[in-house]
This record gives structure tokens, C-alpha cells and sequence, in this order.
């Protein structure tokens, strides 16, 4: 309330918590990267940090959908009832299961879904060895989807909170 009282404008909302939770996230990200590569000693053929901004995007691209339907939300049962239907399907189309045997409509669907591009670039670096060259694309559409949902979430806080 207090905050909805001040002169903020909400994209200056946005930023604010996407930059606030960004550090942690940043910190997130690296943490179980390198705890992945060192600890539990995952195949890595590629640049680790080329993981290390793979990681960062996916997490921000999570924060930031996170933070876009949380504008759409009353309470804090709907952003839980959010989970099946924007979460789970983002697991069966990143890549962990074959897509190539899914119905061809089930594949285009899956081409909008961020993990696709993160466990894409993922397996070039990790697995393929892959360079900045290889993964360029994945890089472009999650820094995009980031953007889109960042968009988003200031055009959901004018229609839905009054500030």
C-alpha cells in the first residue's frame, strides 16, 4: 500500500522487482550450475560459462513469468492453480522426452515453450561441445520471451491494479 502510494510508475515496479529478485537469481543460477558441473559431475563438453548464461536467462525467463501471471492473479491460490497449466507443460516439451515422436501440432506448440530453447542450448554446450555460434538463436528467443513477459506484466498492472 505503501508503495501504491508513492509516484512509482509501473514500469519502475517491474524493473524494481525483476532487478531485486534478479540478483538472487543470478546467485540461484550460478550456484546449481556449478553445482551440477563440479559437485555431481554432469557431462560438460562446452564452455561453462556459456551454462552459466543459459542458466541465467532460463531463471530469468522464469522470474519474469512468474511475476506476469502474479499480476493476473487475486490470490495466492490462483498463482498455484497457474502451475499445471503454464509449468507442467513446459517439462514434456523441453526436450527430456523425444518431441520428434509427439504429433506434428504438439511439436509447434512445443516451439513456444522457453525450456525448449534452454534445454536446446543446454545440450549443445553440455553434450555437443557447442559454441556462442550454435546457440545464438536459443539465446535471442529467451532474451525475448524475457522482454515479452517484462511487456506484459506492465500492460497486466495497468488494466488489473490501479496505480
Amino acid at each position: 500500500e505503501r508503495l501504491l502510494a508513492t509516484p512509482v510508475r509501473r514500469w519502475e515496479i517491474v524493473l524494481g522487482y525483476i532487478l531485486g529478485f534478479g540478483i538472487f537469481t543470478i546467485i540461484q543460477a550460478a550456484l546449481i550450475a556449478w553445482f551440477s558441473v563440479h559437485i555431481i559431475h554432469m557431462m560438460m563438453v562446452g564452455s561453462f560459462i556459456l551454462v552459466l548464461i543459459i542458466t541465467f536467462l532460463t531463471a530469468m525467463v522464469a522470474l519474469t513469468m512468474g511475476t506476469a501471471l502474479s499480476a493476473f492473479a487475486e490470490n495466492e491460490l490462483q498463482m498455484i492453480q497457474f502451475i499445471p497449466l503454464i509449468v507442467v507443460p513446459q517439462v514434456f516439451f523441453s526436450g527430456i522426452f523425444d518431441m520428434s515422436t509427439m504429433a506434428s501440432w504438439l511439436q509447434v506448440i512445443g516451439r513456444f515453450m522457453p525450456l525448449y530453447y534452454s534445454a536446446d542450448a543446454l545440450k549443445q554446450i553440455m553434450i555437443r561441445g557447442k559454441s556462442l555460434n550454435s546457440i545464438w538463436m536459443d539465446i535471442f528467443v529467451l532474451v525475448g520471451i524475457c522482454i515479452a513477459f517484462i511487456i506484459l506484466n506492465i500492460l497486466a498492472l495497468k488494466k488489473y491494479r490501479k496505480i
